[in-house]
């Protein structure tokens, strides 16, 4: 009985710190930088399905697979979008990723477009 309390009570200042000098640390304060002005083109990923449905469970299954889409209504469509990346490179790249992806997860009648993004006036 004696070995126990003796072994708890060991174990209790072992894992307390005792002995040992330990500074709190301080929070450093965020630095918030803003985004750099974007001065050459843009490009997007565009991700359309067969159908117009098609969207929600198209959309869903990226994000599922860790793609992150947008996805935006415009002039009465609603389009899947990814980017913008800053090069038609780094945009043929994810195409090709994603749609790797879609033929591992044998998803059909899918289109990939690399479009040029309309730059902002």
């Amino acid at each position: 009985m004696r070995k126990m309390v003796l072994v708890i009570a060991i174990l209790a200042l072992a894992g307390c710190g005792e002995g040992k000098n330990v500074d709190a640390r301080k929070p450093q304060p965020a630095v918030v930088t803003s985004p750099a002005p974007v001065t050459g083109p843009q490009w997007e990923l565009e991700v359309r399905g067969e159908t117009p449905q098609a969207v929600s469970d198209l959309s869903g299954w990226m994000i599922e697979h860790s793609f992150i889409p947008d996805v935006v209504k415009q002039n009465g469509q609603t389009r899947i979008l990814m980017g913008p990346f800053a090069s038609k490179a780094e945009a043929d790249a994810k195409q090709d990723e994603v749609r790797a992806a879609l033929t591992r997860a044998k998803k059909q009648n899918i289109e990939l477009l690399v479009l040029e993004r309309p730059s902002a006036p």
